[in-house]
């Protein structure tokens, strides 16, 4: 693991990473697809009204999808700002509860939910600590999804991408980036108990703007007061400049999700 000062400690929590990043985050991270939630839906034999814990909820971007399925959701969350932009969005939607937790502490009571999501937030967890409270918290037969939006490097400008950010984003490149939808970590959390894997299949197009933003709104990217923002700023305009065709780019991931019983 990469070593930090002191002073940097409040910066690389992961209850902290995104604070000043909400804005964009909000409006050009990746929604999810329409089919991973009614797949979720039909596997875990939910109907409208059934409670899930959406835990690092964040803006809200999985709990929309929720929502929509009138589905009864916990935004679990413990970044003040992150949760501020939720309940910004929800304002009165009485099937939004927003709670100030994380996954290893809800605040939850006991047998209270259906299911579990963690939609691009399991690899911040404790993961021994976080599977005793979806334990807790879980009705008998319910289960846990863990779902990651992947982007893939199997084109060019994907390709230029990832090298980028391996040059330009010290926390990526250096530091390193939390593993993403680590099967070992993944089956240390599910233990025993066997769990499936469904993949889809989600698109993005970006302008320049766009491109610029999405950049931005990864946490280990330099932020505006940072060195070395600049640079990294100039190399993805350059990028789009170099990349783009009818002034879009393509931005695809696979759509990860885990899905088992605890």
């Amino acid at each position: 693991m990469p070593q930090h000062s002191a002073d940097a400690t409040e910066r690389y929590a992961p209850t902290q990473r995104f604070s000043n990043r909400v804005a964009d985050y909000e409006r050009w991270r990746p929604g999810y697809p329409a089919a991973l939630t009614q797949w979720l839906i039909e596997r875990c034999g939910l109907s409208a009204g059934d409670a899930v814990a959406d835990i690092g909820c964040g803006t809200g971007l999985f709990a929309r999808d929720l929502l929509a399925a009138r589905l009864r959701v916990y935004g679990i969350e413990p970044n003040a700002a992150m949760r501020a932009a939720a309940e910004r969005n929800f304002a009165g939607n009485s099937d939004f509860l927003s709670v100030d937790g994380r996954a290893e502490v809800t605040g939850l009571a006991p047998h209270s939910v259906r299911l579990v999501s963690a939609a691009q937030a399991f690899h911040w967890f404790d993961v021994p600590r976080a599977r005793a409270e979806c334990v807790r918290i879980l009705q008998p037969g319910g289960r846990v999804a863990l779902i990651w939006n992947v982007r893939r490097v199997d084109t060019p400008f994907l390709r230029a991408y990832e090298d980028m950010l391996r040059r330009l984003a010290p926390d990526y490149g250096q530091a390193g980036v939390p593993e993403q939808a680590s099967i070992p970590q993944i089956d240390a959390f599910f233990a025993s108990q066997s769990y499936q894997q469904q993949d889809f299949e989600y698109l993005q197009h970006f302008d320049a703007e766009g491109l610029r933003g999405r950049l931005l709104s990864s946490s280990y990217v330099p932020a505006p007061d940072a060195p070395g923002h600049a640079a990294i700023v100039a190399a993805c305009d350059a990028l789009f400049t170099e990349h783009a065709q009818n002034g879009i780019v393509e931005f695809p991931y696979d759509t990860k999700v885990f899905l088992g019983q605890l």
